[in-house]
This record gives structure tokens, C-alpha cells and sequence, in this order.
């Protein structure tokens, strides 16, 4: 029996969805990995120690808490329109980076910059939820979040480079910049999600108070799912946030050095995340949740305490998959858990505003530790967050595998 018309064209524009949502989410593994990537020069340009330098990261991760109230605008104006206001404003916010004079300027405009960078992340998350089936949801999930490694990549084999022009590291957010494009593609190409249309109908547009999910039967996924995501920042968010300094400082290694085993690691762990997000649809979240959160632990604890280059650079391969496919677990539960009325407030609730604690307050009690013991002894003994991380999803969360959301978000 040949496919109707409606199915092919179906498949058609879910592929599409599928590139757009991925294109737009590059950028967030770019910009995250650029900061990353060029804190010593950027500390060396505006002067700032270690502690100053974490102090920096922790201002410009306070963004993520911020996104929440675009991520949340989302169950009221839209999946789309909101999705298009992000891309426009990373866009300037990556270019005012480039142009900021001092340290002051920067930090806000890299605020900026995250706070729609995460909101487009998390959107384009619910996004791919309500639009592809059950058994594929998770493998589209997790091919959007490992875009973000994608641009990673790019990102770690252009900044050796782009950092010898005149304009220095500043040149890294101009190219940045460069997703304006996106904006228009968003407005022609995607269409409103067919939940988000069908809630719409039902109850309008309408406001929600601030604490309205917290005072209904979802308050306590929303500390659960919360809980696991700022125990796992914890972890992710310094391991290769640092790992140049840590590198340099402790290794001897170069900038190129440093360059080519982030390349390099980026690269090795490409196929594992790909077949992470295929794995959540084969054996479920929560066997896929102890493989991963193990080798993310693992694999953080080895990239900070091995001595050769190469045992470094193989624990790092591990380690880039590890904070992504973490985040592949944790989406495909913050979507799965809460019902559409409620589905980007509480991505927004669990993710940005409560999972983002250990996100953004880390990263300077690590530059703080490693001033005054070592980047070794800092970042190392984070890998011990996702172990617990992990202790609660075993404890608390449901096996949501090929469950329509309408089943995994009944309360």
C-alpha cells in the first residue's frame, strides 16, 4: 500500500523541522564553547584573574536564569513567534560582543547573548516534543542537542585561527552573528505546533501568574526534574569551560595544543552522541540515564587527573559526549512530564530558573577552588554530581519510551 500525499508531506516538512531546529541550535554549542575557549584571552585583554574570570562566567550563565521568562512566553505567544525573537537577538548580541571596549560591555552583551540562546534551545526542545511521533521523539531530541556539539566543533577549529586576525578573539563573535538569515526561514518555513494550535483553540491566550505551576499537581516533577539538572550543571557546565586552563596551566600545554584536542575530542564524540539519541528510543531513559551520567563522571574525573596528552584527549572525547548526552536525558523528561499548557513554563521553571542555580553559581566556586588548590582538584571533584543526579532519576522518574505525551504528562 503506497503512503497518501498527507504522510509524505508530513515526513517532508518534519525533516525540515528537524534541519531548521538543529541549524538554529548550533549556535548554542558555538557560543558556549567560544567563551570557553577564549577566557584566558579575553581575562588577558580586560586583565582579570581566575576568580575574575569565573566571576565573568557566572554573569554571563545568570542569562540562562533570565531566558525563563522567553521560554515561558512561549505557552502564550507561541511556539514560532518566540522562537524567531531569540535567533534575532542572539544575532545582535554576538555582534555587540565583538564590539564591547571593556569587560563591563561585554559581560552584558554575552548576558544578552544567552539568555536567547537558551530560549531558542529550549523552544526548539518543546518544539520537537509536540511535532514528531513517540517513537522517534527522543532521536529527534537528541539530534538537535547534538548540534550543539557540531558547533562546538566548528567553533574549537576556527578559534586558533580567527584569533590571528587583527581583530583578535573579538572576531569569533562576528562570526556569530551570522544566523540573521535564520529569522526568515523561521517565518516562512515552520508552522505553529499542532498541540500548541489545538490548547489554543480550546482556552485562548491567556497569563499565567508566576506560581501558578507551582501551586498545581506539578510542583513536585518540578522540583525532581529541577534537582537533576542543577546537579548535572554542576558537573557539565565547568568541565570544559576550564579545561584550557586547566590544560595550559597544568599541562604545558599551547593554545594550538589545547585547539587540536578540543577538535579532536569534539569530533570523537560526534558519532557517541548521535547514537545516544537513537539509544533513548531503544532501551529507554532510564538505562540510557546510568550509561551516560557513569561516563560523564568517569570521564570529567580522567580529563582533569591524567598526565599524557592523549589519555586527556581521550577522557575529553568522553566527557563533550557526556554533557551533551545528559541533556538529551534531562530534555527528553522536561518535555515528556508536564502537559502542553504547561510544557515551556515548566522547561522554563526546571530548567532555567531552578536547574540553573548549580549552572551559574559553579563556575566561580570553581575558579575560586582553583585558586587557591588547583583546576585538577576543582573541576575533578564535580564528577560526583552526576552520580547523584542519577541516584534520583533511578528513584523518581517513570520509563517514558515510546508514550504518547498526552499518557507521560498525566499528573
Amino acid at each position: 500500500m503506497l503512503p497518501s500525499p498527507h504522510v509524505d508531506a508530513e515526513a517532508r516538512y518534519q525533516r525540515r523541522l528537524l534541519v531548521f531546529l538543529s541549524v538554529a541550535s548550533f549556535f548554542e554549542g558555538y557560543d558556549f564553547l567560544a567563551l570557553a575557549q577564549l577566557l584566558p584571552n579575553i581575562r588577558k585583554t580586560f586583565e582579570l584573574s581566575p576568580t575574575e574570570g569565573g566571576l565573568l562566567v557566572t554573569v554571563v550563565n545568570a542569562g540562562t536564569m533570565i531566558a525563563y521568562a522567553l521560554v515561558r512566553a512561549a505557552d502564550r505567544w507561541g511556539r514560532k513567534r518566540v522562537l524567531s525573537w531569540t535567533i534575532a537577538g542572539y544575532t545582535l548580541a554576538s555582534f555587540l560582543s565583538g564590539l564591547a571596549p571593556n569587560v563591563w560591555l561585554f559581560a552584558a552583551a554575552q548576558l544578552l547573548s544567552r539568555i536567547f540562546l537558551i530560549g531558542e534551545w529550549a523552544i526548539a526542545l518543546v518544539v520537537a516534543a509536540e511535532e514528531f511521533p513517540a517513537d522517534k521523539r527522543g532521536s529527534a531530541m537528541g539530534m538537535i542537542q547534538a548540534s550543539t556539539t557540531l558547533g562546538a566543533i566548528v567553533c574549537a577549529a576556527v578559534v586558533p585561527q580567527l584569533v590571528k586576525l587583527p581583530t583578535g578573539w573579538r572576531t569569533i563573535y562576528f562570526v556569530g552573528a551570522a544566523p540573521l538569515f535564520l529569522v526568515m526561514l523561521a517565518r516562512r518555513e515552520m508552522r505553529e505546533t499542532k498541540r500548541f494550535e489545538v490548547q489554543l483553540k480550546a482556552v485562548g491566550e491567556r497569563a499565567r501568574s508566576f506560581f501558578d505551576i507551582l501551586r498545581g499537581p506539578y510542583a513536585r516533577r518540578i522540583v525532581l526534574v529541577a534537582s537533576v539538572w542543577a546537579l548535572c550543571y554542576v558537573c557539565t557546565q565547568n568541565v570544559t569551560t576550564f579545561w584550557k586552563e586547566f590544560a595550559v596551566a597544568e599541562r604545558a600545554m599551547s593554545d594550538a595544543d589545547v585547539g587540536l584536542s578540543v577538535t579532536i575530542a569534539a569530533l570523537g564524540s560526534i558519532p557517541l552522541v548521535f547514537l545516544s539519541g537513537k539509544m533513548l528510543d531503544r532501551i529507554g531513559r532510564r538505562k540510557s540515564a546510568a550509561i551516560i551520567f557513569v561516563a560523564t563522571a568517569v570521564s570529567t574525573a580522567g580529563a582533569y587527573n591524567f598526565t599524557s596528552h592523549a589519555a586527556l584527549t581521550g577522557a575529553l572525547v568522553v566527557a563533550i559526549f557526556g554533557t551533551t548526552a545528559v541533556l538529551q536525558v534531562l530534555n527528553a523528561y522536561t518535555a515528556e512530564l508536564f502537559p502542553t499548557t504547561l510544557r515551556a513554563d515548566a522547561f522554563a521553571w526546571a530548567n532555567n530558573l531552578l536547574g540553573r542555580v548549580g549552572y551559574v553559581l559553579s563556575p566561580v566556586a570553581v575558579g575560586w577552588a582553583a585558586e587557591r588548590s588547583s583546576w585538577s582538584l576543582a573541576v575533578g571533584s564535580t564528577a560526583i554530581f552526576p552520580l547523584l543526579a542519577l541516584v534520583v532519576v533511578l528513584a523518581k522518574f517513570p520509563e517514558t519510551r515510546g508514550r504518547e505525551l498526552e499518557e507521560t504528562s498525566a499528573a
